[in-house]
């Protein structure tokens, strides 16, 4: 079965999105249930690759942009090389850019009605309706986070008790005579 699709931006200049796979599972807070678009997940930084020079230069990891969960709307490209950081709550995960080996389209269904009513011996209503997909943006890297994530807060460090010391003891006053 072939698939036609259109694509109005042209293979250059099509939007380029990315996945990002965790291990485990995001569950969003029991408040937030059943409105999951448009909610604020973590944010994603990019690290600078190594440096070329023999100085040792630490650059800033920059912000590449939050992670929000989005029901269909284009997404940043993804053009840094070198590694990311995904900020969860209080949790950090550390990960890389993978190529796919095949690359990915991301796709919208769009209902086309057509002005023809058509009689019911010639399709009728069913035929009225074609659905047309559109190319909304391509995948061509994820990023991947394999390794477990780090606490970026910890226990409190208990406070030791320190004694107190000693009361000095009363200096005995000699009677007064």
């Amino acid at each position: 079965m072939q698939i036609q699709v259109r694509c109005g931006c042209g293979e250059a200049a099509c939007p380029e999105w990315a996945v990002v796979e965790v291990q485990g599972v995001l569950q969003p807070q029991p408040c937030f249930s059943g409105r999951i678009q448009g909610l604020h997940i973590g944010r994603l930084c990019s690290t600078s690759s190594a440096p070329t020079s023999k100085a040792r230069t630490t650059n800033p990891p920059s912000i590449f942009g939050f992670l929000i969960w989005f029901g269909g709307s284009s997404r940043r490209s993804c053009h840094c090389q070198g590694g990311y950081t995904f900020t969860v709550g209080y949790h950090e995960l550390a990960g890389s850019k993978v190529t796919l080996k095949k690359p990915l389209l991301v796709l919208r269904k769009k209902k086309n009605d057509n002005g023809d009513t058509g009689e019911l011996g010639q399709g009728g209503p069913a035929a009225a309706a074609e659905v047309e997909l559109e190319v909304i943006g391509i995948i061509r890297h994820k990023i991947l986070f394999k390794d477990r994530p780090k606490a970026l807060i910890s226990k409190p460090v208990p406070k030791e008790k320190k004694a107190l010391p000693a009361a000095a003891t009363p200096s005995t006053v000699p009677p007064a005579s």
